[in-house]
């Protein structure tokens, strides 16, 4: 009884002990210092479709030097490239990101990079001044870290899904015209597209319910269509992908006043009441 007795008054101390070099042993975050950013080249860039497979030009920045009160991390960092419009603070809903994996470099080809710029919907074929920064983070997305801001004035060029056509019109059941007859009929102005930009194409016109259409370069003839990416009359009635020599394409069941938008950029298009 009394070895039990003197078990239980010292179960207490073995037990604080025990939690207090477990304390001891914890390991916490101390921080890092935010990563220092530079680019090969600053000067303004042209990039051209025919380098696309080309580097344009590399970033490099430095180790932020995550510690922990055990001394450095030893866990994996990731880095991300960030690249956005000026003035937008890197709040743009569209802003571009690169990961870049346990590196402290990246090369960036023209080809890259070009597809970045134009996510932001920047227009082909002007200079933009956009800014980069480089986001370092650990594991599960702790400890961001953000670098020094670089500007760079960059010239995209027009990279599209298929060669944009001159013009663009559109036929079919679901229209007022109804199909073509291709006989060499004149062109229908209003069955024609507005082009609005390098690689988009938008008309607002009066469609039939639940009815087939098709668009084509040129009114009165069937050298050259652009339809549905599946079956016929399978697509999204509200818009979908198009490719050329595609099948027919549904309209909404509702007839009605519609937009209808085409990008040969993304080879998708919209309808829209």
């Amino acid at each position: 009884m009394k070895k039990i007795l003197k078990y239980l008054l010292f179960l207490p101390i073995i037990t604080l002990l025990w939690s207090c070099e477990k304390d001891e042993n914890k390991d916490f975050f101390e921080g890092g210092t935010p990563p220092t950013l530079s680019a090969s080249s600053t000067d303004p860039l042209v990039l051209t479709i025919a380098e696309k497979d080309n580097p344009a030009f590399t970033l490099s920045w430095t180790n932020p030097d995550y510690k922990f009160t055990t001394g450095l991390s030893s866990q994996n960092v990731t880095y991300t490239i960030q690249i956005d419009t000026t003035g937008s603070n890197f709040t743009n809903p569209a802003i571009a990101e690169i990961a870049v994996p346990n590196d402290l470099s990246k090369t960036l080809k023209v080809g890259e990079i070009n597809s970045k710029l134009l996510a932001l919907n920047l227009a082909e074929d002007m200079p933009h001044v956009v800014e980069m920064r480089i986001k370092a983070s650990l594991s599960g997305g702790a400890g961001v870290l953000y670098s020094n801001v670089i500007q760079k004035t960059i010239t995209p060029y027009l990279d599209v899904l298929y060669p944009v056509p001159t013009s663009l019109y559109i036929t079919g059941a679901a229209t007022p015209a109804s199909w073509q007859c291709g006989c060499g009929e004149p062109e229908l102005l209003s069955q024609k597209f507005t082009k609005v930009s390098s690689s988009k194409f938008e008309i607002t016109i009066q469609l039939n319910g639940n009815s087939s259409y098709l668009f084509i370069p040129v009114y009165g003839s069937w050298a050259a269509k652009y339809g549905g990416t599946g079956a016929n009359n399978s697509n999204n009635p509200n818009g979908d992908n198009f490719k050329p020599n595609g099948g027919d394409m549904i309209s909404p069941a509702a007839s009605g006043l519609y937009k209808i938008t085409v990008d040969f950029k993304t080879g998708k298009f919209t309808v829209v009441p």
